[in-house]
């Protein structure tokens, strides 16, 4: 059986959810961040040289990094769903939004969170190409979403599964307004209607409120 290791307000909220999706049978362990540094616990850190979230283990297999669990969970348990195949309309939106969500939006978000903590004043020009950037990101996504549902195309995948973490969680870290982008606020609010997203932050974060608007 799968066991997720879900480091609270993270990341690993992905894997909770599309397991949820899938009706795939796991096992959830729960680990708290330090309440000073916010940092992962050193039994979390000790699964994996990086210390970082998510973690997954499937028997002797403990594989890292989001998205390789979710393709790991897809290719072994998916039986088709949630990933369109390459003779499906929408497979190069899937795979482009899909890696979009943490090859470009995620990295560019942390940027601004370091930038934003460090107290980098916002005319530092290294400041404002970030923020633009960002906002490039958004503007993107919210365009994608005057076409379609979702991301790949009307229906979910895992596409969306990745991206909405940083469009929802991450704003804890980085606070973000999203009323210049209402196509956004609408599909988050089709998220929160799902069971299974439902489901997962209760699991995994019962005492957090999910950023849906």
């Amino acid at each position: 059986m799968l066991t997720i290791h879900h480091l609270g307000v993270s990341q690993s909220e992905r894997i909770l959810w599309l397991c949820e999706e899938l009706g795939v049978p796991y096992e959830l362990k729960r680990y708290d961040r330090d309440p000073v540094s916010r940092l992962a616990p050193p039994e979390y850190k000790a699964l994996h040289p990086l210390g970082a979230a998510p973690v997954m283990t499937d028997g002797d297999i403990v594989l890292a990094e989001s998205g390789a669990i979710v393709d790991y969970i897809l290719g072994k348990y998916g039986d088709g769903r949630l990933a369109p195949g390459p003779a499906h309309p929408d497979f190069a939106q899937y795979l482009y939004w899909f890696h979009f969500a943490n090859s470009s939006f995620q990295p560019v978000m942390g940027r601004n969170m370091v930038l934003h903590r460090a107290g980098v004043p916002a005319d530092n020009p290294v400041f404002a190409s970030t923020k633009g950037r960002l906002e490039l990101a958004l503007t993107m996504v919210e365009a994608r979403l005057g076409e379609t549902d979702f991301l790949a195309g009307n229906e979910l995948t895992a596409a969306d599964i990745m991206i909405v973490f940083s469009l929802t969680t991450m704003r804890y870290f980085l606070p973000l307004d999203l009323a210049p982008y209402p196509r956004i606020g609408a599909y988050l609010h089709r998220i929160g209607e799902r069971a299974a997203y439902r489901r997962a932050i209760h699991k995994g974060d019962p005492d957090m409120i999910p950023l849906l608007t």
